[in-house]
């Protein structure tokens, strides 16, 4: 087991990488490039690989108490009418689970933890220099800080920095012609399961994010790949609601400054393997983002984090570890990463909502097979 890591970046992989080998006794420091540690966005929606994922990393508790976990799932038509009714099991284990929870409060609960596990927190740094000597890795800081670890891990996100300099020549992320409107309204009476509306002009979703609250989202066609000012938001959002009827009228009138939207066009990335050169392994949105339509991507950071730290722990030398750790990830991230992404163009050209049905069932039910 190595004795020293950096992790670079704390968003949800970069959190749980650090969480989870300092359980297993190694010294952990963690970089975070903005030195308010901040996050965007409104709420995520999480599926029974997040929750089962968040359970082991000892979590779960407190996504349902901050946050919303049930089962089951509402169809509708674009004027509210009740299509189906997904069946509900008895005392569901998290893995037949799903749920929500507001982005900024799973942010907390992951940094509170690795808080009081006494990881080593630096803010507003980021690394310009990796020089890996086949025994450690030295690592410069922009701060005029340096240090030496026995491994670095690069969780930082989809435009990632580490995978730039480690692997120059990985493909950038690619566009997929869809965006990503997200928001936070007040749940309405009766709300209490993930709700879907079918056949509307853009597909649109509510997951409950707390007992007071929901998670909205629309995915938008946008093959020009728009900006839009951020003014502009609210009034684009309510427009897209407009056609749809029963409660998203009263969730349409009272969107506003307090509502947290946002957009973001949809991009994928999937690197090939390996994710790892030498001392440097790379995880989460730096090798596999994903587009929402699997609602999988933070469960997947949290896989990472937890398989890398487990091999690490089973294997002497570092070398076996991550190759086993690629081999337990490579084929998991490119089932999720490329049935999202045909999925969003069966939405985007009008095709076959069976055919996308069945794709979405089948992969979930693959993924609950043991990571």
């Amino acid at each position: 087991m190595i004795a020293t890591a950096l992790v670079i970046g704390g968003g949800i992989g970069g959190m749980t990488a650090a969480l989870a080998l300092a359980r297993r006794g190694v010294a952990v420091e963690l970089i975070d490039a903005d030195p308010n540690w901040r996050v965007y966005g409104a709420g995520i929606s999480v599926t029974g690989l997040s929750l089962r994922a968040f359970d082991d990393l000892g979590i779960l508790d407190d996504v349902r108490q901050r946050g919303h976990v049930g089962t089951g799932m509402r169809g509708r038509a674009p004027d509210g009418t009740v299509l189906f009714e997904s069946p509900v099991p008895e005392n569901p284990a998290p893995i037949q689970s799903g749920g929500g929870i507001m982005r900024p409060v799973l942010h907390d609960i992951l940094s509170a933890r690795v808080r009081e596990a006494g990881i080593a927190v630096r803010l507003g740094v980021r690394v310009d220099r990796l020089e890996d000597d086949g025994l450690g890795v030295g690592v410069g800081f922009d701060d005029g800080a340096a240090g030496r670890y026995d491994l670095v891990i690069g969780a930082d996100g989809i435009n990632s920095q580490t995978r730039q300099a480690v692997f120059p020549k990985a493909p950038a992320p690619r566009f997929t012609g869809q965006g990503c409107w997200r928001a936070i309204a007040p749940r309405p009476a009766g709300f209490d399961r993930a709700e879907m509306f079918f056949g509307g002009p853009v597909k649109v979703g509510f997951n409950p994010v707390s007992d007071t609250d929901m998670y909205v989202f629309v995915l938008e066609h946008v093959p020009d790949n728009p900006w839009f000012p951020e003014d502009a938001l609210v009034d684009h959002l309510k427009d897209l609601l407009a056609p749809f009827g029963s409660y998203v009228a009263e969730v349409r009138e009272g969107l506003g400054p307090q509502s947290l939207v946002n957009y973001r066009p949809l991009e994928w990335l999937l690197l090939e393997e390996p994710w790892y050169k030498g001392r440097i392994v790379l995880i989460g949105d730096a090798v596999h983002a994903t587009t929402p339509h699997m609602a999988s991507g933070a469960g997947m950071a949290v896989e990472d984090g937890l398989v890398l730290a487990d091999e690490l722990a089973r294997h002497d030398d570092i070398g076996a570890a991550l190759a086993a750790f690629m081999a337990r990830r490579i084929e998991r991230a490119r089932l999720v990463v490329e049935n999202s992404v045909r999925i969003g163009e069966i939405e985007m050209t009008g095709g076959d909502q069976v055919e996308a049905n069945r794709m979405l069932g089948a992969t979930m039910a693959r993924l609950q097979q043991a990571y």
